[in-house]
């Protein structure tokens, strides 16, 4: 009996044609929740197959199609398709220059800013493949193009709208993200895989007031700013330090005139967390330094926190995870360059986990590496990672296309062989 890696070998397609089919997603960006584009390239794509059951405008954009192969286990492939509110910098022919109006009804520059674009392209490459493969593998298999990753509530939302009413409920769900980590890199890695985190928005109300006369109003740009302050101590002095957490304000906006004590200060927050009772403890801090900083300043209106986004814990199933750890093995080469069974966690978070909750079904999530070799060994041997490796969300993060492309195309069939393939 042929092995994974002969099957996917001998029916991988052409990268030439997904290459160019990632530089389009790349350069066709759409913010969450208005990903119809792209949606519509997915649909495209998949129909000149002839062979799936398509899904389309599922809780908003999502797409999902199946394929049934003879008797088997379900299984289901996600891709994420959304994009971000970031002016891409990374000067390559296909950047994005797109624009959009979102959700404030504000004009943005759009960009694959997160990979989502690699992922649609990876996954539909991979797609390719299973249906040239059928002979090789018996069972069900469903892809997954979820929306509005980046608002948390893609997933929820195509729950919402009967996904598993459209199409089976799987056994087991996989997904996958393109990472800074040098391309070729394929990583699993057994329980907690992506911490929770949660945004809020936060208003602080004050008294305006003219700027020579501030003992008669209440300034919440001062109060913003001690407020802001005492936030960051929570880490530093509440957690402890073999522990995770980040407390982050990525937004502060007051005022409009130098001498006007403006009457509010809006913020946006950003925690994250490793552990439930690490988020619990972090969040109830979070809300006593906000309402603390409040009674210090004298301010008799209490501030507003209202939650933005949710994202839940990821963790990977191990015994998922462990039947991954022994086909990735064999597939992929084993070593700092190839494949690590415990790779480090995704610092972001991710909605995809309640795809398999929501039905009580195990996942895992693999990771893999975007940044092109020679700049990333340049960079860790001049001890240059930070500044020189953009990060995911960054303007500059644009994954080199191969091996990239190759390695998430191949991760995904691996994953699909290792619980649908006639021997397993």
């Amino acid at each position: 009996m042929p092995s994974i890696s002969d099957i996917i070998d001998k029916h991988r397609p052409q990268s030439s044609s997904y290459e160019e089919l990632y530089k389009w997603f790349h350069a066709h960006p759409e913010l969450s929740f208005q990903e119809q584009k792209t949606a519509e390239a997915i649909v495209k794509h998949l129909e000149k197959f002839n062979v799936f059951e398509i899904h389309s405008s599922i809780g908003g954009h999502g797409v999902a199609a199946v394929l049934k192969n003879g008797p088997g286990k379900t299984l289901l492939l996600r891709a994420d398709i959304d994009a971000l509110p970031v002016e891409e910098r990374s000067n390559l022919s296909y950047a994005s220059q797109a624009r959009m109006i979102d959700q404030d009804g504000v004009e943005k520059p759009v960009m694959h800013a997160c990979g989502h674009d690699m992922h649609i392209t990876a996954l539909l490459g991979a797609a390719e493949t299973l249906v040239n493969a059928k002979e090789a593998w018996s069972g069900t298999l469903i892809l997954c193009f979820q929306p509005a990753e980046e608002r948390a509530s893609g997933a929820q939302d195509m729950i919402d709208d009967g996904l598993y009413k459209k199409v089976p409920e799987p056994d087991i769900a996989v997904g996958a993200h393109v990472m800074p980590e040098r391309a070729g890199v394929i990583g699993t890695k057994r329980g907690l895989i992506a911490s929770s985190a949660d945004s809020f928005q936060l208003k602080i109300e004050g008294r305006q007031a003219h700027a020579s006369t501030p003992h008669r109003g209440v300034d919440p740009i001062v109060q913003a700013a001690s407020t802001i302050m005492r936030l960051q101590t929570i880490v530093a002095r509440e957690v402890n330090p073999l522990d995770f957490a980040v407390v982050t304000v990525s937004a502060i906006h007051a005022g409009d005139r130098e001498n006007i004590i403006p009457e509010e200060a809006d913020l946006k927050l950003n925690i994250r967390t490793a552990l439930p009772e690490t988020r619990e403890r972090v969040l109830n801090s979070v809300r006593k330094i906000i309402a603390a900083e409040a009674d210090a300043s004298s301010n008799p209106k209490q501030p507003t926190l209202k939650e933005t986004t949710r994202f839940p814990f990821l963790f990977n199933d191990d015994d998922v995870t462990s039947a991954l750890e022994k086909t990735f093995s064999q597939h992929f080469e084993v070593g700092k360059h190839g494949y690590n069974s415990d790779i480090s966690r995704l610092q972001g978070s991710e909605d995809f986990g309640i795809l398999a909750t929501a039905i009580g079904k195990p996942s895992c999530f693999f990771l893999y590496g975007g940044i092109d070799p020679e700049v990333y060994d340049r960079a860790e041997k001049e001890g240059r990672m930070n500044e020189d490796i953009p990060g995911n969300h960054s303007p500059y993060f644009a994954p080199v296309v191969q091996p990239t492309l190759t390695t998430g195309m191949d991760g995904y069939v691996v994953a699909a062989l290792t619980f649908l393939g006639k021997e397993a």
